[in-house]
C-alpha cells in the first residue's frame, strides 16, 4: 500500500483529494500537513511513500518546502499539485526536486497514475514539461529571459506584477525590504528591463500571471 501524505491549506481540496484516491485500492492518505511547517514536522517523525504537496500556502513559500523537503529526505517521492500553470512553476519545481507536477485541473485518473509512477522510482512530465526539459538540456541554457533568474528572483518579480509593494514583499517572503530591493535589482539586470510597468508588462506577456 502507498502510504501518501497531502500538503495542502484548503480544507475541501484536502477532502476532494481523500476521496479521489479513496478510489485507488492501492494508495492510502496516511495524514495531511496545512503548511510546509507542518509538513517537514510529519515528515521527520514517519516515514512516507509519497508527499503531495501544494506550492501555493499561506506562509509558506512551496519551492523553499520542497527543497527542504527534497535535503532532508532525498529519495522521497514528491509530487507538485499546483493551481499554477505549468508555463509558471513547473520547470522550478522539477529543478527543486520534485518528481512530477501536476496542476489541480488535471483528470482524476492522472493523479492516481502520477503517484504511482513516482513511488516506482518515475517522474510524471507532461509532453510539454519533457519537450522544455529536453530543450534545455541541449541548448545548455534557459529558453527565456525569466528562467534565468533564481527562485527568489521570480517569486519577488512576480509580487512586483501583482502590484505589491516592497513591504508587503518583504513580509510575504520573510526578508528585509533592503533585501528584497538587492533582488529586485538582479532581475531586472538579467532580463533588461528597469521599470515596474516594464516588467509587469513582461509577466503578463509571458503569461507568468493569470
Amino acid at each position: 500500500m502507498i502510504q501518501l501524505l497531502i500538503v495542502d491549506d484548503h480544507p475541501v481540496v484536502r477532502q476532494g483529494l481523500k476521496q479521489i484516491l479513496a478510489e485507488a485500492a492501492d494508495v492510502v492518505v496516511g495524514d495531511t500537513a496545512t503548511n510546509g511547517a507542518e509538513a517537514i514536522a510529519k515528515c521527520e517523525h514517519r516515514q512516507w511513500d509519497a508527499v503531495l504537496l501544494d506550492l501555493a500556502m499561506p506562509g509558506s513559500d512551496g519551492l523553499e518546502v520542497l527543497k527542504q523537503l527534497r535535503r532532508d529526505n532525498p529519495f522521497l517521492p514528491i509530487l507538485v499539485l499546483s493551481m499554477y500553470p505549468e508555463d509558471q512553476f513547473a520547470l522550478r519545481a522539477i529543478r527543486a526536486g520534485a518528481s512530477g507536477y501536476l496542476t489541480k485541473d488535471s483528470a482524476p485518473d492522472q493523479l492516481v497514475t502520477a503517484i504511482r509512477r513516482v513511488v516506482d522510482g518515475g517522474r510524471y512530465l507532461s509532453p510539454w514539461l519533457s519537450d522544455r526539459l529536453a530543450r534545455e538540456v541541449a541548448s545548455g541554457a534557459p529558453a527565456s529571459p525569466h528562467e534565468q533568474l533564481s527562485d527568489r528572483e521570480y517569486q519577488v518579480m512576480l509580487r512586483i506584477a501583482s502590484g505589491k509593494s516592497t513591504k508587503q514583499i518583504a513580509e510575504e517572503l520573510s526578508l528585509s525590504g533592503k533585501t528584497v530591493g538587492t533582488y529586485r535589482l538582479r532581475l531586472s539586470q538579467k532580463i533588461g528591463l528597469s521599470t515596474d510597468a516594464e516588467l509587469t508588462a513582461y509577466v503578463f506577456r509571458n503569461r507568468l500571471l493569470e
